[in-house]
C-alpha cells in the first residue's frame, strides 16, 4: 500500500496507493500494478533505496518513471545504452512526460542547450549516460537541480562477475556523494546472481535498501527446444508461419549471423544482421530498421539485445545454444514485453556445445587485470554454466519448471504450455544403454583412458570411424553392444545419465565423460532407467490473431501515426492494445480509456482516428 505523502500531479497535492493508480492510468493507461511494481514504488516514495531483480518485460521501468511523477523535482536515470534512451524519452514524451537524454550522441550545441533546461527544472526525468556523471558541465548543472531520485537501470553493469561490465558505473557512488542532498537510489535489473546483487549494494552505495526479486515466471512466453537435422530449413519452417511478425534470430558466431542473414534475404524475409563486427553506423542502421519495422526479423548475436525496449517482439529463435541459462533467460525475454503470447525456440545440436566451448576458451585469452587462478576459476565457472544449459537444451522434462528451478523457484513438473509439456513423448526403459554406457566408461577408466559423448556413442552402436577405433584395444567387448540402438538416442541416454548424476563431464578442450561416487552403486544395484523420449516434433504457433482483419486495419493506422510522429510503432500503441481493441471494439472515448495501454494524453492524440477506423470496419464475407 502506498502510504500518505504527498504526490505532485500539475501542481495538485495527492495521497496514497489511489493517487498513484491514478498515474498509473493516466499516463501509462493500466488500471492496475504489476507484481512488484507497487512494492518497489512504495519503497522509493517513502525515501528508502531500492534494489529490484524483474525479469525482462514486466515494467522495470515505470518503478522509477512513475515515482518520478510521483516526487517533486527531478529524477535522474542512469543508462548505458543510447537506443534504450532514446526509446524511453520516446515514448515518454507521447504520454505527456517531460524527459530528456544527456549522452554522446548530441552535439555540442545540443549538449549545452540540454543541461541548460535541465538546471531550469524543464524536465521531470532525465536518461544520462554513467561517463557523463562526473563530467564538470554536468555537475554544475545537477547543482541547480532539485534531485529527488536517482534510478539506476540494468544495475548488474556495476559487477564484474555481471554479463555486461560497465566501467563507468563504478562512478555512480562517487556522483551521488557530491550532490548537496543524498536523494533515494533505486537499482533494477532483469538478472542477478547473488554475488552479483551484493555488488550492487556494495558499489552503488545503497543504504538499507528493500530488496525485491518479483521471480521469473513469464506466463505469455512459450518455451520449446527442437533438434532438427537442418537448421536452415527448421528455420525456415519457423519462420513461414509467422510472416507478419516481429522477431530476433540469435547466433552464436558472426558467421552464422551473416549465413543466416543472407538465407533469409534469399527466401524474401524482411531481416538484417547485427554483430560486433559490423561498423557502428551499419549496426545503428539496422537496429533503427528493426526498431521501425522497417525489417521484421533482426539477426543477431548477443552483442544485440541489452535495452532493447522494441513491444512487438512476438518470438526469439535461438539458431545456437547460449552459454548459460542466464544468457538465454535474458535474451527471451526481448519477446512478448507488451504482454502478448510469444514463441521462445531453441534449434539445439551437439556442435552447439563445442562452439560454446570454443567461445570459453577464446574469451579467457582476454579476460584483464585476473591472476591465473582467478582465470581459472572463471572458467570453470563459465563450464558449470554451459553444462546447465545443455542440460536444458536436452531435458525431456518441463523447460519452464526448469529455468524456474534453475533461478532458485519452485516449480511443478508439468506446466501443460511448453513445447516438452505439450509434446508427445513415450516412456523408454534405457536401462540396457544406460550400463553399457556407463560399464564401458568404468572399462576405459580403469586403464586411464577417457572418451567423449559422441565418440562413446558412434563405437557403442558400432561405428568404425577413425576416432573411435582406438577405443576398441581397451574396451572392445562393448563395441556395436548397441547396434539396435540410434547413435543419438545413445547420445540422449547419455546426456540423462549426466543430468541424473551418473556421470559428469570434464571440461577442457576435448570435454570427456567421466564415472561419479553414484556410478558403481547404480550397477551393482542392478537399477532400472527409464526415460522420456518425444514420439514427434510438438508444432509452436502463437495464439490466433483476435479479429485478423481488424487488427490488420489498425496496425496499418498505426505505423501512419508512427511515421507521422518519427517514433517506432509501439510506442503509438502496442500490440496488446490493438488486439485490446479487436476483441472489445470500443464505441467511444470512454470505453476506449478502459482498454489497457490507453491513457489520457493517447486517447486525446489518437483516440478519435482510432474509433473510426473501428466503426468504419467492415469484416469481408466469406
Amino acid at each position: 500500500m502506498i502510504p500518505s505523502i504527498g504526490i505532485e500531479d500539475g501542481g495538485n497535492r495527492m495521497a496514497d496507493h489511489e493517487a498513484a493508480v491514478t498515474l498509473l492510468k493516466k499516463y501509462f493507461g493500466y488500471e492496475q500494478f504489476r507484481r512488484g511494481q507497487d512494492r518497489a514504488i512504495d519503497a522509493l516514495l517513502t525515501g528508502r533505496d531500492v534494489l529490484c531483480v524483474m525479469p525482462t518485460g514486466v515494467g522495470k521501468s515505470i518503478c522509477y518513471q512513475l515515482s518520478a511523477m510521483a516526487l517533486p523535482g527531478v529524477t535522474l536515470v542512469i543508462s548505458p545504452l543510447i537506443s534504450l534512451m532514446k526509446d524511453q524519452v520516446s515514448s515518454l514524451l507521447q504520454v505527456g512526460i517531460k524527459a530528456a537524454y544527456i549522452n554522446s550522441s548530441l552535439t555540442a550545441g545540443q549538449y549545452k542547450t540540454a543541461l541548460r533546461r535541465a538546471a531550469e527544472g524543464q524536465y521531470k526525468i532525465i536518461y544520462v549516460a554513467p561517463e557523463r556523471l562526473l563530467t564538470d558541465g554536468f555537475l554544475s548543472a545537477v547543482r541547480q537541480m532539485d534531485i529527488s531520485l536517482i534510478a539506476v537501470d540494468e544495475a548488474h553493469c556495476v559487477s564484474q562477475w555481471g554479463q555486461d561490465f560497465r566501467p563507468g558505473y563504478l562512478d555512480i557512488g562517487s556522483f551521488v556523494e557530491t550532490l548537496p542532498r543524498r536523494p533515494v537510489v533505486g537499482a533494477f535489473t532483469a538478472t542477478a546472481t547473488e554475488k552479483v546483487r551484493a555488488d550492487i549494494q556494495r558499489l552503488l552505495q545503497l543504504e538499507n535498501p528493500c530488496t525485491l526479486t518479483t521471480g521469473f515466471n513469464r506466463e505469455n512466453l512459450y518455451y520449446q527446444v527442437r533438434r532438427p537435422d537442418q537448421k536452415l530449413r527448421e528455420l525456415e519452417r519457423i519462420l513461414e508461419q509467422r510472416r507478419e511478425h516481429c522477431g530476433i534470430v540469435y547466433c552464436a558466431t558472426r558467421k552464422n549471423v551473416e549465413l543466416v542473414t543472407e538465407h533469409l534475404r534469399a527466401k524474401g524475409y524482411e531481416a538484417a544482421g547485427y554483430h560486433a563486427g559490423m561498423s557502428d553506423t551499419q549496426r545503428g542502421q539496422n537496429q533503427e530498421a528493426f526498431q521501425y519495422d522497417r525489417v521484421r526479423i533482426i539477426v543477431a548475436t548477443n552483442a544485440f539485445g541489452m535495452g532493447i525496449d522494441k513491444a512487438n517482439v512476438s518470438f526469439v529463435i535461438h539458431y545456437n545454444m547460449p552459454k548459460n541459462i542466464e544468457s538465454y533467460y535474458q535474451e527471451v525475454g526481448r519477446a512478448g514485453r507488451d504482454g502478448s503470447p510469444a514463441d521462445c525456440i531453441l534449434l539445439y545440436s551437439g556442435m552447439d556445445v563445442r562452439t560454446n566451448q570454443f567461445l570459453i576458451e577464446k574469451s579467457a585469452e582476454d579476460w584483464e587485470g585476473l591472476t591465473a587462478e582467478q582465470a581459472a576459476q572463471q572458467k570453470e565457472k563459465e563450464y558449470e554454466l554451459l553444462k546447465y544449459m545443455t542440460w536444458y537444451a536436452t531435458t525431456s522434462d518441463c523447460l519452464r519448471g526448469y529455468i524456474l528451478r534453475y533461478f532458485g523457484e519452485e516449480a511443478p513438473g508439468y506446466c501443460g504450455d511448453c513445447g516438452n509439456c505439450r509434446g508427445k513423448f513415450e516412456e523408454v526403459d534405457a536401462t540396457l544403454p544406460a550400463r553399457k554406457a556407463l560399464s564401458c566408461i568404468l572399462r576405459l577408466e580403469e586403464r586411464r583412458r577417457s572418451v567423449g559423448k559422441r565418440s562413446l556413442a558412434e563405437f557403442l552402436h558400432g561405428g568404425n570411424a577413425e576416432r573411435t577405433r582406438w577405443i576398441k584395444l581397451f574396451a572392445d567387448a562393448f563395441h556395436g553392444s548397441l547396434a539396435q540402438t540410434p547413435v543419438q538416442r545413445i547420445c540422449d541416454i547419455i546426456d540423462r545419465l549426466t543430468e541424473e548424476g551418473l556421470l559428469a563431464v570434464r571440461d577442457g578442450q576435448f570435454p570427456v565423460l567421466a564415472t561419479t561416487e553414484r556410478t558403481e552403486a547404480f550397477l551393482e544395484e542392478e537399477q532400472d532407467f527409464m526415460i522420456r523420449v518425444p514420439i514427434r516434433e510438438a508444432e509452436t504457433l502463437t495464439q490466433g490473431e483476435p479479429e485478423e482483419g481488424l487488427l490488420h486495419t489498425l496496425k496499418q493506422l498505426r505505423t501512419a501515426l508512427a511515421k507521422r510522429a518519427s517514433v517506432p510503432a509501439y510506442v503509438i500503441f502496442s500490440d496488446a492494445t490493438l488486439r485490446g481493441m479487436c476483441v472489445k471494439k470500443p464505441q467511444n472515448d470512454r470505453e476506449l480509456l478502459q482498454i489497457s495501454g490507453v491513457g489520457e494524453n493517447k486517447l486525446k492524440k489518437y483516440g478519435a482516428q482510432f474509433l473510426e477506423a473501428i466503426t468504419a470496419f467492415q469484416p469481408q464475407d466469406g
